[in-house]
């Protein structure tokens, strides 16, 4: 450890509003100058280095130092935001709106930034209280806002928090993307390196929004998917996975008329410590066991579970055996793709939108249709630019089902979609899984997978794609690599660490670096002549991709 490290620990605690992180800091110092080397590779991982505008704004774990989520960094993000917008709209008064869930320090750092907006001259609305993400992404287009800032880490662990940033204007509401990122980043930077954030000013001349905003919200989603006949009767359950989206959702599901579901109890009332759930995310493993244990004990027919931040659904479903399974983000995503081709069909320029990495069934949906389609990268921020949109959706549960109101992922306003597709099916006697079969039906045997690898060093994914791109893979398992693309080379206008390999057979394998936590992802997809088909040329592809990372990890 370096003695600059040191000196920039001693003046971040100088400038620490925050009571628990100086405590923490001043005992870390403390170890460091006894002696203590885990302290003191403790206290270099705080401090050597940032956090950076990642895919979704600054996301990661909460603590003191530079390299943490904290009133200290969240302080300089919120002047340095305000310096940016009051570049880009230099003759005008700037308006920001803000939101918070239910994570530990979200309310915090939101009042924080509000204090610092209205101090740097913005026009500051706080929204009323804690509120899923997609109700910030709604007041940003209803409100007419320059700008939104959501205090979020979504899905992540549960000592993590975020913050997540939106443009209106031009930019009509999405979150960021280039160069307004680094522009950002370059502008919090400034901010970082010329004073302390005790020096920055701050006022309390800002609004709280009333609760029109949140009632306009429900108003448009409820139309998003009003209940058919079929909806009466239906038997479902619902879980908010220790998140804020059970408040608002319920107000939405009244307005649309459906049935109330069963709750998951335990998981109902936002608890940012998660005590349930390792990671509180309804694609992993276990997080969705007690709502599998409910939807068993009131014999339902489906579950719905939304995230944390209520951005991304989560859709299970009976087996013939009595058990019960998660529906892919794909299988999720194509239905709702097929609903909406159906709706827009006929539409000038109307077109669907999914990522580089979600599933290419989208396109065959799109083309049946007669609509365009979009790939994109991953995220958003990208998927919600797409000309024409009237859809899009990212495997990993994220779906936009009503890009004329939230131009960005939406799981309560996707779950009113989807439970208008479940209760219609109904209505005729059929079920999700028939649904399923149907598409199939008409645009083939999509089969999707995923390995994903968690590491405590990121380096190691470094690592990884650096010997895909020295040694490129002739073949996966006895089916050989027809092309390769390297996005870093951006061949297509797309850029981005991505490295996709399509094979002979007409399968595609897609490796990248999560963009919000610890993983190496590895998207699989294929099309066969039959579901049995399908689900063994996705479990050959699995075990030669397990195989390859094995051989290079």
């Amino acid at each position: 450890m370096t003695a600059s490290v040191r000196d920039r620990a001693r003046a971040w605690l100088a400038q620490d509003p925050d009571d628990e992180t100086r405590a923490e800091l001043s005992a870390l110092l403390e170890r460091v100058e006894a002696g203590d080397e885990d302290a003191a590779d403790d206290l270099t991982d705080r401090f050597d280095g940032r956090l950076q505008f990642g895919t979704a704004g600054l996301r990661g774990e909460l603590g003191a130092g530079s390299n943490r989520m904290n009133r200290v960094l969240v302080a300089q993000a919120a002047a340095g935001f305000a310096a940016f917008l009051k570049e880009r709209d230099p003759d005008g008064a700037p308006t920001v709106v803000i939101g918070y869930d239910g994570r530990r320090n979200s309310d915090v750092f939101a009042r924080d930034s509000a204090e610092l907006f209205a101090g740097a001259g913005l026009r500051t609305v706080l929204l009323p209280r804690l509120l899923p993400t997609p109700v910030l992404a709604f007041a940003v287009r209803h409100l007419g806002a320059d700008a939104g800032v959501m205090v979020t880490a979504s899905h992540n662990p549960p000592n993590d928090n975020g913050y997540k940033v939106y443009l209106g204007g031009r930019d009509a509401g999405s979150q960021i993307v280039a160069p307004s990122d680094a522009d950002i980043a370059a502008s919090i930077r400034r901010i970082a390196d010329t004073g302390s954030v005790a020096d920055l000013p701050r006022s309390s001349d800002y609004e709280v929004a009333d609760e029109a905003v949140v009632e306009a919200y429900v108003a448009a989603t409820a139309a998003v998917g009003p209940a058919p006949e079929g909806a009466t009767g239906t038997r479902w359950v619902y879980t908010a996975m220790h998140g804020v989206g059970w408040e608002t959702f319920s107000r939405v599901l009244e307005a649309a008329g459906y049935p109330a579901p069963t709750l998951v109890a335990e998981q109902i009332e936002p608890d940012g410590s998660f005590p349930t759930v390792a990671f509180p995310n309804p694609e992993e493993p276990g997080a969705m066991d007690l709502a599998f244990a409910a939807a068993r004990a009131s014999d339902a027919e489906f579950v719905i579970a939304q995230d944390p931040d209520a951005d991304r659904l989560g859709v299970a479903i009976p087996t013939r055996d009595g058990d019960w399974r998660r529906l892919t983000g794909n299988e999720v995503g194509l239905l709702l793709g097929r609903r909406a081709a159906r709706a827009a069909a006929g539409t000038p320029g109307a077109s669907l939108a999914c990522s580089l990495v979600s599933s290419p069934g989208l396109g065959a949906i799109a083309q049946q249709h007669g609509l365009g389609f979009h790939e994109t990268l991953t995220g958003f921020k990208w998927i919600s630019r797409a000309p024409g949109l009237v859809f899009g959706f990212e495997e990993a549960l994220g779906y936009l089902v009503n890009p004329g109101t939230v131009r960005d992922k939406d799981g309560i306003s996707a779950s009113i979609a989807f439970l208008e597709l479940a209760t219609e099916a109904r209505g005729r006697g059929a079920t999700i899984a028939d649904l399923l079969d149907e598409l199939a039906a008409e645009i083939g045997f999509y089969a999707s997978g995923q390995v994903s690898v968690r590491v405590d060093d990121v380096a190691v994914i470094a690592t990884v794609m650096a010997a895909l791109r020295t040694a490129p893979p002739t073949a996966f398992g006895d089916t050989a690599v027809a092309h390769a693309d390297d996005l870093l080379q951006d061949p297509a206008g797309l850029g981005g660490d991505v490295l996709r390999y399509g094979l002979a057979d007409g399968s595609r394998i897609v490796f990248r670096p999560s963009g919000t936590e610890p993983k190496l992802k590895v998207y699989l997809d294929v099309r066969g002549d039959s579901a049995a088909d399908s689900a063994a040329r996705l479990a050959a592809l699995e075990q030669a991709v397990r195989e390859l990372l094995d051989r290079i990890a």
